[in-house]
Formats: structure tokens, sequence, C-alpha cells
């Protein structure tokens, strides 16, 4: 590969890294034509960018942005596969159900979910178990909403006794 060509997939690496905010290293040198399809199927299922690398012009695509990155550098061997995504548990759900229907790779190497390093893949139920920012804010809601509904069945359940009640005191 040329020198430009080169600086050409560091750069387009870079703009990939800074669109995303959460990012997986996986091992998926050991997979076949077959698996890899379905794995790159389900990735877009997901709403998840699959692209393979070589650990040089990610180090070097790392190495430009603003954080640093080189927690995730001693992960950089062998055949690596980054997985872009908008939601940080995705491509680790993604992975275990991968893994648990086919008895094979991906394995996780590392990631970087929520400004925060997880290396070796014994972190991947770790992060399948890390809730999104949308799972937090539909907690948040039926927490500030399980009240408010307790008051208003008690108001109602009070109201048609009170109304049963007063139409049986009306008809004596």
């Amino acid at each position: 590969m040329r020198k430009e060509d080169k600086g050409l997939v560091i750069d387009k690496i870079a703009e990939t890294l800074k669109q995303y905010p959460s990012f997986y290293l996986v091992e998926t040198a050991g997979l076949n034509a077959e698996k890899t399809s379905d794995l790159r199927r389900a990735c877009f299922k997901a709403g998840i960018k699959l692209m393979v690398v070589k650990n040089t012009l990610l180090k070097k695509a790392l190495e430009t942005l603003d954080a640093d990155f080189s927690e995730l550098y001693p992960s950089l061997a062998g055949a690596t596969s980054i997985m872009f995504t908008n939601v940080g548990n995705a491509p680790a759900k993604l992975i275990k159900n991968f893994v648990k229907k086919n008895d094979t790779l991906p394995a996780l190497k590392a990631a970087y979910v929520e400004e925060s390093f997880y290396i070796g893949a014994d972190q991947l139920t770790t992060l399948a178990s890390i809730k999104s920012k949308n799972e937090l804010i539909a907690d948040v809601v039926a927490l500030l909403q399980s009240p408010a509904k307790n008051v208003i069945s008690a108001l109602q359940s009070g109201g048609n006794t009170i109304h049963g009640v007063l139409e049986t005191l009306s008809k004596k």
C-alpha cells in the first residue's frame, strides 16, 4: 500500500471514530466466509458498523484523536475488526448471541464505551449489562410515573367507594 493510500485510510478511520461515541475491538480472523457474512448481517440489523482494519493504521488513527487511547494499544495484535456503535451495549449483546448460536468467534479484545476502557474477553458480560442512554431514561420515567399512578388509582378507587356508599344511602 502506498503512503498516500495509508494516509487516506488513517483519515477515514479517524473520521469514523469521531462519529461514534463507542467502539469495540474484536477478533474475527477465525470466522469462515459464511459466518463472517452472518456477522456482518447481524451488525447491519443492529445498527453497528463493522470495519476490518490493520493494527498499525488503527493505532495511528487513534493517535490523531484528542483523547488518550494508549490503554487499547496492547490489544492491537492479530487480526482486528472494529464495531462502531451509538448504543454502548449493542455490540456486546450481539457478540454474546452470535457466540451462543455459532459456538465460535468473534472474541472481544477491548472496548471504549461511555468514555471508559474495557480490556479483555472477560469484560463482555459487564458490557452487555451496561444500560444504554434510552434504557436509563425509560427507567427514570417509569420511576417518576409510579407514585403518580398510585395516587390516581387510589383516588379513583376511593371515589368509586364513596360514590357507592352515597348511592346506597340515597336509596334507603
